[in-house]
């Protein structure tokens, strides 16, 4: 996976949890989430979501690979220390962080981000044939 690949992916899947944490499927209230007490994002982390995949899915199309690869990085780095972080305290900048779920999550993302912005960038076009072959 590249970089522009995880923005992709990564920025549906933060829209589609950002929209499914405010109407009631995954928060904005434990009692609201199908997960219960174990797992639910408030709004402050729905707008987050929300925020962070349209950008993501706007920096794939928008940005360079040569611009895509550090905001990628950034991206494992940051899901890194708050995952690393979520594990002193329940609360960032306001929104609710559940132990061990949240955790688990901003590690495996952060990492996923981290292994996708070394990832090779995508080329266009058709393959290149082998040397000396007649083209």
């Amino acid at each position: 996976m590249n970089p522009k690949q995880f923005l992709q992916v990564g920025g549906v899947v933060l829209v589609l949890v950002g929209i499914l944490g405010f109407i009631g499927v995954i928060g904005p209230t434990a009692e609201k989430s199908i997960f219960g007490e174990a797992w639910w994002f408030d709004n402050g982390e729905n707008w987050a979501h929300l925020l962070i995949g349209i950008i993501g899915l706007i920096a794939a199309y928008a940005l360079p690979a040569s611009g895509q690869k550090p905001l990628v990085m950034l991206l494992g780095i940051i899901g890194v220390l708050i995952g690393i972080y979520s594990l002193f305290t329940p609360t960032f900048l306001g929104s609710n962080l559940e132990n061990p779920l949240d955790t688990i999550l901003h590690l495996v993302i952060g990492v996923w981000a981290l292994w996708a912005s070394m990832g090779k960038k995508q080329t266009g076009g058709a393959p290149m044939p082998p040397a000396g072959t007649p083209a």
